[in-house]
């Protein structure tokens, strides 16, 4: 007895039996800690289930760089996009007991919904919601949804700003207000919020006692992870995400003793502890392929094709079906992964927004349990990111190194001040004080500044407070010796595709 209570108190929740992989029994402890040195890699906690046991549920490392408190199995992180697994089986639930269709459309339920293309504004579904098919391109539009101060309500009234990027059911494109609206569905149908629905039908049923699904439940919490990003070349503890306006694509917060419930009644057809918590149906449904996605890397033999179903995306791994999904916040990089013919799922939470080790876990962990001999994805993986990284801060350096020789403006810096708007995000102000320093703040991130540096070619260095947002370059457009428009972007890790403000009110004359 003295040896399971030693167990258990190292965060060990079941022996780990002889079935287990010598990586999982043997190695584990030893990978992570060394590769999250090598990463740079605060904290991380695992949770492996194997045939209906907790095999693995411990932490590593620490909640907050620079001090002694340690994760645990009980340490909350914010977990991001695997929230999205919650939200689509929540309207398979739904579906199933006949309250609605997944195939309804969804101006059914939200009668003035509309996007950009009056036959999608039409035609759209919560099916199409749910499985990232709906024209717009990855993470299009997230410079505005993600931290905004506009409610959920504000978000899903604006979709009809966004211009497709392809067409409608043509191509995959991971799209986060498309869970946001189907979630806001659900209290249309249920007469419960997104929030209430998940707490009452997954939270409590599923005991996950340290769950919450608002940005107050971690912030809150005494045994949470602090979130950690790359800034300016070091390691820094930024502010908790507030994405509660995007709750069903984002918002949950977890912990690995948790998780490993979820991924239980995953692997036992929707049962926990003997209860049905949800329909095995419901189940089955999410985890049907409905978009296909870009091929997998060369780097897997035994991965041969890609989709997504509703919450889940799911591939092959040398011959066996995985579902999985991971979720990026600041400061915050998870992943939930279950194979239901090995009876095995597992969950792996970090907290930097700057590694690629969660992934590289996830397939050790696959590796070991489907029998291939032992390659380090982890060294693979971070030989990659440190080529990204050096060249992203060399061009940074040449930027800085640019806007450090004060190169003329094309035009006065006064011309560029005032308001400018973009259709989709909103307003821009741009402010010149009198030593001539230029700055920009944001109607919808009353948080977000940047600094504004011309460094030659009609192009400004625009170095943002947050590394959230980054250091980018943008862009100013002349006509006839005016400035006609700025084009700016934000970090990929937000969003990709470059805004282009223009002058909005009486500035528009200038």
């Amino acid at each position: 007895m003295k040896f399971i209570a030693f167990l258990i108190a190292a965060g060990i929740s079941t022996i780990l039996s002889a079935q287990q992989p010598a990586f999982i029994t043997d190695s584990l402890d030893i990978y992570a800690n060394r590769e999250m040195k090598a990463w740079d890699v605060p904290g991380m906690a695992v949770t492996i289930v194997k045939d209906g046991k907790v095999v693995v549920s411990k932490g590593y490392g620490v909640r907050k760089a620079g001090t002694k408190d340690p994760v645990n199995e009980e340490t909350l992180f914010q977990i991001a996009s695997n929230s999205k697994a919650f939200t689509a089986t929540a309207l398979a639930i739904l579906d199933f007991e006949k309250n609605l269709s997944l195939d309804d459309t969804v101006r059914r339920w939200i009668p003035g919904f509309r996007m950009n293309d009056p036959y999608v504004s039409a035609h759209v579904t919560i099916r199409d919601m749910l499985c990232n098919r709906v024209g717009l391109s990855t993470f299009q539009g997230d410079m505005l949804h993600w931290n905004t101060k506009l409610s959920r309500e504000e978000l899903i009234n604006h979709q009809w700003l966004h211009q497709p990027q392809f067409g409608f059911r043509a191509k995959y494109g991971y799209y986060n207000m498309g869970f946001v609206i189907a979630g806001d569905i659900i209290k249309h149908v249920s007469g419960l919020t997104w929030e209430q629905f998940v707490e009452q039908r997954f939270l409590k049923p599923l005991q996950m006692t340290r769950t919450s699904v608002s940005v107050k439940g971690i912030r809150d919490d005494k045994n949470a992870a602090a979130p950690h990003s790359r800034w300016e070349g070091k390691q820094v503890v930024i502010p908790y995400d507030d994405i509660d306006n995007i709750g069903p694509a984002a918002s949950i917060n977890s912990c690995v003793k948790d998780l490993a419930k979820w991924l239980q009644c995953q692997l036992d057809s929707g049962k926990y502890n003997g209860q049905q918590v949800v329909p095995f149906q419901a189940l089955q449904e999410t985890r049907k392929p409905q978009t296909i996605m870009p091929n997998p890397s060369a780097l897997f033999p035994g991965m041969h094709f890609q989709a997504y179903g509703l919450g889940w995306q799911m591939a092959d791994f040398y011959g066996k079906k995985i579902y999985y999904h991971g979720g990026a916040a600041d400061g915050f990089l998870t992943h939930t992964c279950f194979i239901p013919e090995l009876n095995l799922g597992f969950a792996i939470l970090t907290n930097t927004d700057y590694n690629s080790l969660y992934v590289a876990l996830r397939y050790q962990i696959l590796d070991a349990y489907v029998g291939n001999p032992y390659r380090n994805y982890s060294s693979i993986f971070l030989k990659n990111t440190l080529a990204a990284r050096d060249k992203e801060d060399r061009d940074v350096a040449a930027w800085k190194d640019a806007a450090s020789k004060k190169p003329a403006w094309p035009v006065n810096p006064e011309q560029i001040a005032g308001p400018w708007g973009n259709p989709v995000y909103g307003n821009m102000n741009i402010a010149v004080d009198k030593a001539g320093n230029v700055t920009a703040k944001f109607q919808n991130h009353d948080m977000i500044n940047a600094t504004m540096q011309y460094i030659g070619n009609n192009e400004v260095l625009m170095n943002y407070n947050t590394p959230m947002w980054g250091i980018t370059k943008g862009k100013l457009i002349l006509k006839e010796g005016r400035v006609v428009g700025i084009e700016i972007g934000i970090s990929d890790f937000v969003d990709p595709i470059p805004y282009l403000f223009q002058r909005t009110g009486s500035a528009a004359g200038r």
